[in-house]
């Protein structure tokens, strides 16, 4: 009898960000990760608040924030996930 083939394992380091959702992904987790710093500087267990929570003051933190994105390009560079700056890209 034949066995049956994991055909996920051979895909499972396959998935990768590209372009502006990889830009957008680690912005917003950075903003994400900020405001966890904030709430647990104010004594707040983070894992006590609502994800839905985080994710809004996350939204707002990164709209008053925008250098994030910056810092996201940057990271993504380093990571291999984009080769060039966006802005700097010829159309």
């Amino acid at each position: 009898m034949p066995r049956a083939i994991n055909s996920l394992s051979s895909r499972k380091h396959s998935f990768k960000l590209v372009g502006t959702s990889a830009i957008h992904v680690l912005a917003r987790l950075a903003a994400r990760n900020a405001i966890k710093e904030q709430l647990r500087a104010r004594g707040v267990r983070v894992t006590l608040v609502r994800p839905a929570g985080i994710a809004e003051k996350a939204k707002a933190y990164l709209e008053a924030n925008p250098h994030l994105y910056e810092e996201a390009i940057q990271r993504a560079l380093r990571m291999g996930l984009i080769k060039q700056h966006p802005l700097s890209m010829e159309r």
